[in-house]
């Protein structure tokens, strides 16, 4: 075999390796494979044993959602402000039927975590609220779903919502939220959409690693949790409950155990005089 014959066999090998998606760390889309009703042979209960690939639903010691317990939270000054770096880009949304999801098709920015660029990809929200605070289930949660550019690093932003005040935010997406409503794996245009409109609202969060909380439960996810809690009217939430499958109208996975996991809360220091 020649050097030029060597070359071009490991140049094709590396380009179908790179060629081939990182399924196995990617939420799942077809959510008819499982559901989010307790006590059905696909149930949450279930999640692990229902593909090969979705173990760690089942036997990983680190899951998502938890509750945010104050008796195991650790306040944490130096992990830093989160740092987002946004910009506005062309978005689609997607009714996946266990959720309605706004993906980003273009570089929408990234925040930095540790010393990482995460990408954010795509956002999407459960209803009620898969994390808790001392037990305190909320009315909806928001995720905004980040990735490290060789996709092998997941990080995600959480905001909670209680009803109130409807969300600047969600307003502007309930015209498409309306439209997927009546679709199925079909993505709709959004245009441009500037993620920078979605305001954190208080430097303080909670830290934590988890997965995701959909199959296949990938572990090794970066949670922030945001403190502060956001408002949502009930006519917003219940418009993404109708627009889901009857099976996803309440999507929200059980709170998962916490094994031996820190919790940290990131607060700004005061400065003394």
């Amino acid at each position: 075999m020649t050097m030029k014959t060597i070359l071009f066999s490991t140049f094709l090998t590396i380009s179908l390796l790179l060629s081939i998606p990182l399924v196995s760390s990617q939420e799942v889309e077809d959510e008819s494979e499982f559901s989010y009703v307790p006590g059905t042979e696909n149930g949450p209960e279930h999640w692990g044993e229902l593909n090969e690939n979705w173990t760690k639903c089942g036997t990983g010691h680190q899951q998502s959602p938890i509750d945010l317990l104050n008796e195991r939270v650790q306040v944490n000054p130096y992990l830093g402000r989160v740092i987002r770096s946004y910009r506005p880009v062309n978005a689609t949304m997607k009714n996946r039927g266990h959720d309605i999801e706004l993906k980003w098709h273009e570089d929408a920015g990234t925040i930095q975590i540790d010393g990482y660029y995460y990408h954010l990809t795509q956002l999407h929200w459960h209803s009620p609220s898969e994390h808790t605070i001392n037990g305190k289930r909320y009315e909806m949660e928001m995720h905004m779903v980040h990735q490290t550019s060789d996709g092998k690093k997941i990080a995600v932003i959480g905001f909670l919502y209680k009803y109130g005040h409807p969300d600047p935010f969600l307003a502007e997406m309930e015209p498409y939220i309306k439209e997927v409503g009546y679709l199925k794996d079909e993505e709709e245009s959004v245009g441009i959409v500037d993620p920078r409109k979605i305001k954190l609202g208080s430097r303080k969060y909670y830290r934590y690693m988890g997965s995701l909380t959909t199959p296949p439960c990938t572990e090794g996810v970066t949670w922030t949790i945001v403190k502060k809690i956001r408002t949502v009217s009930r006519e917003q939430q219940h418009l993404l409950k109708d627009a889901v499958h009857d099976e996803a109208h309440d999507n929200s996975r059980p709170i998962q155990s916490m094994y031996d996991r820190m919790i940290n809360m990131y607060r700004p220091q005061k400065i003394q005089n």
